[in-house]
């Protein structure tokens, strides 16, 4: 056996052992980086971003993101527990911020931690909106997409050296132009379909989450509506970005729902919140 089947062998190995299956996918998944490596820097990068920022308490907005906040992860420990899945989230340290931005954003990093901004709120327009995005960016950090997400990262690092080694011998101007190709073919071809995929696992899980806490999943498709309106419309071609177009999004929560509410009958969810 040559030294590359060799490292290929290796390589193959490495990603077969770090593999672990998701409880809420189902799926196998890279996990090049440990959750104790990845839960700690984690934190402490939420806690520099509440440092950089300004956090708004005691209004009736940061209450009902704690609120909303501390139901959606209720709601997916019992999923987690009727599954057979108990202490799953055990190094979760959950924590619900309310930040003033014109950012139209929110975020859960691995472990728990998650921010909204101010700016999103009008387009939540009432807490089974903020409910929607908030099983969404959950439900990222739960399917452990963040891990993901650098194990592919690291991964993509490791084609571009094998390329450059297997190049050596080339010009530099060919060299060049086989990394360039390697660069285009990994994003468009690997990296932007598989964070494609994370965005719509995240819509799947979310809806079951926020159903199971109580809110009407339906709304969602009707959120992505208005997320949609206030692009105007912009937004680069499907196959080049890193999320489902809005019309696509729209098309599998609507899809997605009766699911979501099938699965909330379980819990004993038969009715939802009002809306308001």
């Amino acid at each position: 056996m040559n030294i590359k089947k060799i490292v290929l062998a290796l390589g193959i190995v490495a990603i077969i052992a770090s593999c672990a299956t998701n409880p809420f996918t189902g799926k196998k998944t890279m996990a090049f980086v440990s959750n104790d490596q990845l839960f700690p820097a984690s934190f402490a990068q939420y806690n520099q971003v509440l440092t950089d920022s300004k956090v708004i308490t005691g209004t009736k907005d940061a209450e009902m993101i704690t609120r909303v906040g501390q139901r959606i992860a209720v709601a997916a420990e019992r999923w987690l527990n009727a599954n057979g899945h108990q202490g799953y989230l055990d190094d979760y340290k959950w924590e619900y911020k309310l930040i003033e931005s014109e950012q139209v954003n929110a975020w859960c990093m691995p472990g728990g931690k998650i921010a909204f901004y101010t700016g999103i709120l009008p387009i939540a327009q009432n807490e089974t909106g903020v409910a929607a995005i908030m099983g969404h960016e959950v439900a990222h950090a739960l399917a452990n997409h963040g891990q993901q997400r650098m194990s592919s990262g690291m991964l993509q690092q490791a084609g571009g050296v094998a390329v450059a080694v297997a190049t050596g011998n080339e010009s530099a101007e060919k060299q060049q132009m086989w990394m360039q190709a390697y660069g285009l073919a990994s994003n468009v071809g690997g990296m932007l379909p598989f964070s494609r995929s994370h965005e719509t696992e995240a819509d799947k899980i979310g809806l079951i989450l926020m159903a199971v806490a109580g809110y009407n999943p339906d709304e969602a498709a009707e959120l992505w509506k208005r997320m949609k309106a206030n692009s105007g419309g912009q937004a680069p071609p499907e196959f080049l970005s890193t999320h489902p177009s809005n019309d696509t999004r729209i098309q599998n929560l609507q899809a997605l729902a009766p699911k979501a509410k099938s699965e909330a009958k379980k819990f004993g969810v038969t009715t939802f919140r009002p809306i308001n």
